[in-house]
């Protein structure tokens, strides 16, 4: 039986191919755009080695879930009613946004209010979460970027931009289920 090679060499000129075909630079925002994408749903799954309970769990399996879609629905440059993957996947929608709004509020609504900017880091979980907030803004300038010469569903950049805010508050559950200090910014003024 005959195996699949991971390797096909049409990449080492630099370009790669997206879903319709069409063969663009590696480092093209599209190309940007959904290897962040990529590079973030890595960091979701590192936060899910840390002892969590199973709601927070079951919410990053979504989420990278959901990443999965994102990064194959940017991987394709075809109109999405035209595109390849209409038949076989469903794309991240309202619901999504939504169900992350609930998570956001869900847990925002166990934690003390925040009233000031807070210094990242007391525990590598709530670090990691910060290394995966930062890596969403990223991909979602990126996406932005691209949405600036190539159209992106706005569902996308709401999703990317709400995920952000997610991450945020779960380093400060992580922080808070760890008994861990948030430190406070605290300007300094002149």
């Amino acid at each position: 039986m005959a195996r699949f090679k991971l390797y096909t060499k049409t990449g080492d000129d630099g370009t790669t191919g997206l879903l319709s075909g069409k063969r663009v630079s590696k480092h093209h925002v599209r190309i940007k755009a959904y290897g962040t994408v990529d590079e973030l749903n890595v960091w979701v799954g590192m936060l899910r080695n840390f002892k969590s309970d199973k709601d927070t769990q079951d919410t990053l399996i979504k989420i990278q879930q959901e990443l999965m879609t994102m990064g194959s629905q940017l991987a394709d440059d075809a109109a999405f009613e035209v595109s390849k993957l209409v038949n076989i996947l469903e794309p991240i929608d309202e619901e999504n946004v939504l169900f992350l709004e609930n998570q956001i509020d869900k847990l925002s609504n166990a934690l003390p209010e925040l009233k000031n900017f807070v210094i990242p880091g007391g525990h590598q979980a709530v670090s990691y979460t910060h290394l995966a907030r930062c890596t969403c803004r990223k991909a979602e300038r990126f996406i932005t970027e691209l949405n600036q010469v190539e159209s992106v569903p706005e569902i996308i950049i709401a999703y990317i931009n709400r995920l952000s805010d997610y991450l945020f508050v779960l380093s400060r559950k992580f922080a808070h289920d760890l008994s861990v200090s948030e430190i406070k910014w605290v300007p300094q003024k002149k």
